[in-house]
């Protein structure tokens, strides 16, 4: 009898934990289709990570690494030091190494572009400009946050060191006239470079140039019969 007790009392506890291993089953499989909605979203946002990671942060430090040195000594030469000829050297060796990182390196890595000079068999001289074919997924490669990187120092360093030619030539600077000449030249023949990559051939260059003005025409034209109008 204490034996049958025992069975009794041990029955009652068997049935319970098999309601709650079926209601958990059943919260599971709600569970696992929540769950497929969530990994969704953790790809969306994956994908959008990807996009604002900086890939290659060696290249990206060294594409605004030179150039921005060049800059900064060029406008501190004076005060660090009375030798022309050192600043003179120092700026031409940045500016020579940031010409050849960037022409060769940078922009091939951080937005899949490169331009270079081609010497065919009769001797002829061609100037060759290539952008990475986008894959079938639509992927380039590179990432919005190296390509912002990329063209902000590409664009933006050009327009300072016109802006250093102007004022040597104002002030009557001579001879840091060409170091400053030197710097347009390089950068410069980088940003025609990358922006006939990017754009196309010449054609392309153009015919978007004269759409441009032709809109910002069309539209001053616009709002002066709308101001004659009213």
């Amino acid at each position: 009898m204490p034996g049958r007790k025992k069975e009794q009392r041990k029955a009652p506890m068997s049935k319970t934990p098999v309601h709650v291993l079926r209601t958990k089953r059943g919260k599971d499989s709600n569970d696992d289709t929540e769950d497929v909605s969530l990994f969704d979203a953790d790809d969306e946002v994956s994908r959008r990570s990807k996009k604002s990671k900086i890939r290659h942060p060696v290249a990206s430090f060294f594409h605004l690494f030179f150039r921005v040195s060049a800059i900064v000594v060029y406008l501190l030469c004076e005060l660090l030091t009375s030798s022309f000829i050192a600043c003179m050297v120092t700026i031409i060796l940045l500016l020579s190494c940031d010409f050849w990182a960037v022409k060769n390196v940078t922009g091939r890595l951080m937005v899949g572009l490169r331009w270079w000079n081609q010497v065919d068999d009769d001797g002829r001289s061609h100037w060759v400009f290539e952008a990475r074919k986008v894959s079938a997924q639509g992927n380039k490669g590179s990432s919005e946050a190296e390509s912002r990187i990329f063209w902000l120092g590409l664009i933006t360093c050009p327009m300072i060191w016109v802006i250093f030619a102007f004022s040597a030539l104002f002030s009557f600077k001579v001879k840091w006239l060409a170091v400053v000449v030197m710097g347009v030249v390089l950068q410069g023949a980088n940003l025609y470079g990358y922006i006939r990559c990017k754009v196309g051939s010449r054609k392309n260059l153009t015919s978007m140039a004269t759409s441009y003005l032709g809109k910002q025409f069309l539209r001053q034209t616009v709002a002066k019969d709308d101001q004659t109008a009213s």
